[in-house]
C-alpha cells in the first residue's frame, strides 16, 4: 500500500532510432549502359533474397524505405521489401543515396522526419562503409554487394544522431 503523496512513474520508453543500411547486390558491368543503369547479376538477385530472408527472421518492423535511384539498389530494394511485405509504393526514391563517400547519405538521414523511427536505405559502398564505421560500434573493413548494416541510437531525433550500436550484419557470405 503506497503512502499519501507518493505519486509511481511508469518508466517511459525513449524512442530509439534505427537505421538499416542495405547495398546493391552485385551488379553486372556487361552491358554498355551508364552508371545508374547497371543491372544486377543472378548472384545480386539470389544474395538479395539470402539477406531479406535472414533479415525477415528477426521480425523487426520497418517505417519507412528510401532508395538511390541506381537500377541495382532500386532493384535490392524491391527484393527486400517484397520479402518483408513492405508495400512497394511506400519506397521513396531520393538522389542523395546516390552517393560513394558518406557525407550525402548522413545528411539524408539527419533530413529524416522524427515519427519515422526504423529507417531502411538502399545506396552503394563506399558510403554505406563509412557511415557503419562512423555511426556504429564495431569495425567493418567493408560492406558486402547485398550486406546489411543494423545501426541503433538512443537518440529522439535523426539530427542528434551521432554514435550508435551496431545490432546486426548481415552478409551473404555469412549465410552460404
Amino acid at each position: 500500500m503506497l503512502r499519501p503523496g507518493i505519486t509511481i512513474f511508469k518508466e517511459q520508453r525513449r524512442p530509439m532510432k534505427e537505421l538499416i543500411l542495405i547495398r546493391h547486390g552485385k551488379s553486372s558491368w556487361e552491358y554498355a549502359v551508364g552508371d545508374k543503369d547497371r543491372p544486377l547479376l543472378k548472384r545480386g538477385i539470389n544474395d538479395g533474397h539470402l539477406v531479406a530472408n535472414a533479415f525477415a527472421a528477426k521480425h523487426i518492423k520497418i517505417d519507412a524505405a528510401f532508395s538511390s535511384p541506381a537500377n541495382r539498389a532500386l532493384h535490392t530494394c524491391m527484393i527486400v521489401v517484397r520479402v518483408l511485405n513492405y508495400p512497394l509504393a511506400n519506397c521513396k526514391i531520393t538522389e542523395a543515396l546516390y552517393d560513394f563517400s558518406g557525407g550525402s547519405v548522413m545528411s539524408f538521414v539527419r533530413g529524416l522526419d522524427d515519427n519515422l523511427d526504423t529507417v531502411m536505405i538502399f545506396g552503394h559502398n563506399h558510403a554505406f562503409t563509412e557511415v557503419a564505421n562512423d555511426w556504429g560500434n564495431q569495425a567493418i573493413s567493408n560492406v558486402p554487394t547485398s550486406g546489411l548494416v543494423h545501426l541503433k541510437f538512443n537518440v529522439e531525433r535523426w539530427a542528434d544522431i551521432n554514435h550508435g550500436i551496431t545490432a546486426n550484419t548481415i552478409f551473404p557470405k555469412h549465410l552460404k
